[in-house]
């Protein structure tokens, strides 16, 4: 059950098929298969089905709620007894890029003090650049980060996938069909992070592919819930980690433009110096991977 509640969950987040298979690494077919099987055991129809996209039924939200709270128990059951026996410091501090520091972490963080709460966190929030080199210049030991796995003087490890997509006002009528060209995205208004931002350096590495140099970049903001509440205001256009807006796509209150030919794909990675061990270190990556989904 745990297995059938994850993906549901995970389809509940990106509302599509595709995205949930491409990011639990199993077939479509076998999510189709899941929620058929939910819905006939459940009596119920969980989702909408449209040509293009989908979105869920009130039943469907209500549903997510309770299987939230059964994935958290299954959770915190796991931890109370695979890791009953982990010895953990009095104080953990390490780096987070923004996107994770204010969609992935907290809580992460949350469920490790129920079942540590004597070990305290400090932790420092910048874009990926201002991570790296935090790390770079030993006034942190390790982080997690957006971006690319570039520079030979860190050793990365993988954490989740994301994709960055095209999100605007749910409200937002210009393209009806929820497509658009390459054409048509270098002329529509852009909100865009600062420089440094893994969110913008990923963004702009796959337009290069595509032989975009520029976009109608009209405001620059340093932060995805400053760009996010920028967009509920208008008809502009953003590009958006699909974790940041999991929440609004599910409340109708931003949805995603498809852009033909162009799909944004990078890791979420655990990054230390070249060489660096630790049990700490290792202990917490065991423990993000198995708690950052719930």
């Amino acid at each position: 059950m745990k297995t059938k509640l994850l993906i549901f969950k995970t389809v509940s987040n990106y509302l599509s098929f595709t995205k949930a298979a491409e990011q639990l690494f199993i077939s479509q077919p076998a999510i189709s298969k899941t929620i058929r099987n939910l819905e006939e055991k459940y009596k119920t129809t969980l989702f909408l089905r449209k040509r293009n996209s989908i979105e869920l039924t009130n039943d469907g939200k209500a549903f997510l709620l309770y299987a939230n709270k059964i994935l958290e128990i299954y959770a915190e059951m796991e931890n109370q007894f695979l890791h009953k026996n982990e010895t953990v410091p009095d104080l953990i501090n390490f780096g987070v890029s923004t996107t994770l520091a204010n969609y992935i972490m907290p809580k992460v963080i949350a469920k490790f003090r129920i079942q540590f709460p004597k070990t305290k966190f400090e932790i420092t929030t910048g874009n990926s650049d201002d991570i790296e080199e935090l790390i770079l210049s030993q006034k942190l030991n390790f982080g997690i980060i957006e971006g690319k796995n570039t520079n030979r003087k860190l050793q990365f490890n993988k954490f989740i996938k994301d994709e960055i997509v095209l999100v605007t006002n749910a409200k937002n009528k210009t393209f009806k069909k929820g497509i658009i060209n390459l054409k048509v995205l270098q002329e529509i208004p852009i909100i865009m992070r600062e420089m440094g931002s893994g969110t913008k350096e990923i963004v702009f590495e796959y337009l290069h592919k595509q032989n975009i140099k520029k976009l109608n970049t009209v405001v620059t903001l340093n932060s995805t819930e400053a760009i996010k509440n920028y967009l509920l205001n208008s008809d502009n256009y953003a590009f958006i980690s699909i974790h940041a807006i999991s929440e609004d796509l599910i409340n109708n209150k931003l949805k995603i433009i498809d852009v033909k030919d162009l799909t944004i794909e990078r890791w979420f990675y655990f990054v230390s110096r070249t060489g660096y061990q630790s049990n700490l270190m290792s202990f917490f990556e065991k423990y993000t991977l198995n708690n950052y989904n719930f």
